[in-house]
């Protein structure tokens, strides 16, 4: 009996010193487990890499308000980043990006149509879309006119416009030099290629605006995205109004893709601009401020050569 009770208590305190161990390492695989899993919710994401340096835009001045806009936005969110936008023309910002004076090189029309025996070095990144049409003093005293008419108009064929129903007025032609983008889509969608008569020749957008506000009987043409104030009046062509939806239908007929080239694929700060300005933030919200539309919303597309068609 006496030997019993002993092989019991050797028994039970066997059972004891295993329980405790139990124990211990249970404890001791917890806390490896909660180091673990600690570890597991450390975000393993990459340290985001700061983005530096400077860069060059130049061309098309249709485009400067929403590239210099962009490029404003951007450094503030890079301080390290200098971004310089520069206007000058399509035919300036193709051949400087060409060239390798600048990084990206702006243009309303595509390389093929201003520099074709260069354009297969480029890389074509279509930003925006832009809608044109003539703009006219709003002393004029139209806000419609034929496609007809309107080039007749900037052939020198009519010279007054009470011969469209405006006021007697002479018309005065605002132009925009050879090497622009905007006259470009102008004579070939708004005058069906007719070459324009002599004129005022102006090198910006917003000079042109303001000569055509400050001018009797004056008439040119521009971006929507100049359309900001009644100092102008943008003119419906065959009765289609300048709008978003209609130059997203097909039913408005001047307008281009917007294209920020560069000389090969992009890198450093020209990759990383480009991206931002094709992101949500740019395409959604600045972008429409600025009066371009977006890619993403068009309902037909252009090639080089102007052939449309509905996607």
């Amino acid at each position: 009996m006496k030997s019993l009770k002993k092989l019991s208590l050797v028994t039970l305190f066997a059972a004891l010193m295993v329980f405790m161990a139990a124990c211990g390492g249970g404890a001791s695989k917890d806390n490896t487990s909660g180091t673990d899993k600690k570890n597991d919710t450390t975000p393993k994401t990459e340290e985001k890499q700061e983005v530096s340096g400077s860069l060059t835009v130049s061309g098309s001045s249709a485009m400067q308000p929403l590239v210099a806009a962009a490029a404003e936005e951007f450094m503030n969110a890079n301080p390290k980043a200098d971004i310089q936008v520069t206007a000058g023309g399509s035919g300036t910002g193709l051949s400087q990006v060409s060239e390798g004076s600048v990084q990206i090189g702006n243009s309303d029309v595509f390389a093929e149509e201003k520099i074709p025996d260069k354009a297969s070095e480029l890389v074509d990144h279509k930003v925006a879309v832009v809608g044109m049409t003539a703009a006219v003093n709003p002393k004029v005293g139209i806000k419609d006119i034929k496609k007809a008419d309107l080039i007749k108009v900037f052939t020198g064929k009519i010279t007054n416009w009470k011969e469209l129903g405006g006021k007697d007025q002479k018309i005065v032609l605002v132009n925009r030099p050879d090497s622009s983008g905007t006259r470009a889509i102008f004579n070939k969608f708004a005058l069906d290629g007719a070459t324009p008569a002599e004129g005022i020749t102006e090198d910006s957008s917003n000079t042109v605006k303001k000569i055509i506000n400050e001018t009797d009987g004056a008439i040119g043409y521009l971006a929507f995205s100049y359309f900001t104030d009644e100092s102008v009046t943008p003119l419906a062509i065959d009765g289609v109004e300048p709008t978003e939806e209609n130059v997203q239908s097909g039913k408005f007929p001047v307008w281009a893709y917007q294209h920020s080239y560069t000389k090969g694929e992009a890198e450093g700060l020209a990759k990383a601009f480009l991206e931002y300005l094709m992101s949500d933030e740019i395409q959604t919200t600045l972008l429409k401020e600025q009066g371009y539309l977006p890619v993403t919303k068009m309902k037909v597309e252009r090639d080089a050569k102007g052939n449309q068609k509905d996607l």
